[in-house]
């Protein structure tokens, strides 16, 4: 069976383009919120080699929620209705790298699986549903990003 590329529309987190050239297998990961471009915790990546591949959306399946956090990050969730696509963004990593920076995540920040607009599904930031309790709702902002630039 051959191996997909970063931009395989089949689902699978295996990507058969190389970090550096290395010929190593990259993992594709969804980031909604604090590890976004230009994002306080973006850094986390970048530190990786990690590569961006695109800006994306989610399927209208998801809500975003203001987590109380330091720094501020939001929790998303999958919904089995009142869903809404939001603003994502799809980075690349080395499969050590992806370990490293998955290992690192603190509750209740989790990796699943995440649907994209176009029906691809992949490893992407969501959140422990109990993290939700009093948590404000941000979905109508269609992503972090955009609701960060409306609260200052």
């Amino acid at each position: 069976m051959a191996a997909e590329t970063a931009s395989s529309r089949t689902g699978s987190a295996a990507a058969a383009s190389s970090a550096a050239g290395s010929g190593a297998p990259e993992l594709l990961l969804v980031v909604a919120g604090a590890h976004l471009r230009g994002q306080p915790l973006h850094h986390q990546l970048t530190e990786r080699s990690a590569r961006f591949v695109e800006a994306t959306t989610t399927a209208p399946e998801y809500r975003m929620f203001a987590l109380d956090s330091v720094p501020a990050k939001p929790g998303v969730l999958r919904v089995p209705g009142g869903g809404a696509a939001l603003a994502v963004e799809v980075w690349a990593l080395d499969a050590a790298a992806f370990g490293t920076f998955v290992a690192g995540l603190p509750a209740p920040m989790a990796i699943g699986r995440v649907r994209l607009g176009d029906g691809r599904e992949l490893p992407g930031f969501l959140v422990e549903p109990f993290a939700l309790e009093g948590a404000e709702d941000i979905t109508a902002h269609g992503g972090w990003a955009a609701y960060r630039e409306a609260s200052v």
